[in-house]
């Protein structure tokens, strides 16, 4: 499918015609298709944008849409929303993972490779429609595709590493974990990215994984055993801790 086609594709996703065609078009390209090419090329930059424009997104509606939730609750619910398997399957239902241009050595890494890429391409997008559009079109973007999923449900309890460290340390520490990418290594279509979590500055935490989040995830397993609130392998399947 020729590059145009899917930037016409993708729009009707967004419900909305960009005026500058090189952000949805970089917004759907994996940086394997365009590896030793420049950072920007690809979804990479805009992923960092979009990630940050999310996350305020969420917060916001979560905060405005349950009133009767405290800071915990709210918390554990927005990891929830923006986890790596909500946003891939998210995108993948609105149809991106055919619009996805991937270079040859990424084709082979079959589900996985497929499952990051969405992840990346969601907030990619988020930030794509944040420059052509500005928040009002992107908070409308996230509502109509992310916020069905919202509900109490997933506040009640943990679901991942990430969601229990913030249950431990809001009860314990009296404030959330905060997360770092300290490390990335290897071809851009087999990353490995390394992170830390840490508690007021002091590491509690270090993971690896495919993606950046989930090396969070990995570090934020690796705090729950440190600090004694978790088995190690307890939660198998989110990266690597070491």
């Amino acid at each position: 499918m020729k590059m145009k086609r899917r930037v016409a594709a993708a729009e009707e996703i967004c419900g909305h015609v960009f005026s500058d065609k090189s952000l949805m078009e970089r917004a759907l390209t994996h940086p394997s298709a365009v590896e030793g090419a420049r950072t920007k090329l690809s979804y990479e930059r805009l992923e960092f944008l979009g990630d940050s424009v999310l996350g305020a997104i969420v917060a916001t509606d979560v905060y405005n849409r349950f009133p009767s939730m405290d800071e915990g609750q709210l918390s554990q619910l927005k990891i929830a929303l923006v986890s790596g398997n909500m946003l891939s399957t998210v995108a993948d239902g609105l149809g991106f993972a055919e619009l996805i241009v991937m270079g040859e050595s990424e084709k082979g890494t079959g589900a996985r490779g497929m499952h990051s890429a969405l992840e990346n391409v969601y907030e990619a997008v988020v930030g794509a429609l944040y420059l052509d559009a500005g928040y009002d079109a992107t908070h409308a973007f996230v509502e109509r595709t992310l916020g069905p999923h919202a509900s109490a449900d997933l506040a009640k309890k943990p679901i991942s590493a990430k969601s229990k460290l913030q249950e431990v340390t809001q009860r314990e520490m009296h404030c959330g974990p905060t997360y770092k990418l300290v490390g990335e290594e290897g071809p851009a279509h087999t990353p490995t990215f390394t992170s830390v979590a840490m508690v007021e500055g002091r590491r509690i935490g270090r993971g690896q994984g495919p993606s950046k989040k989930t090396s969070e995830s990995a570090a934020a397993a690796d705090a729950l055993v440190n600090l004694g609130y978790a088995e190690k392998g307890e939660f198998e399947g989110e990266g690597m801790t070491n």
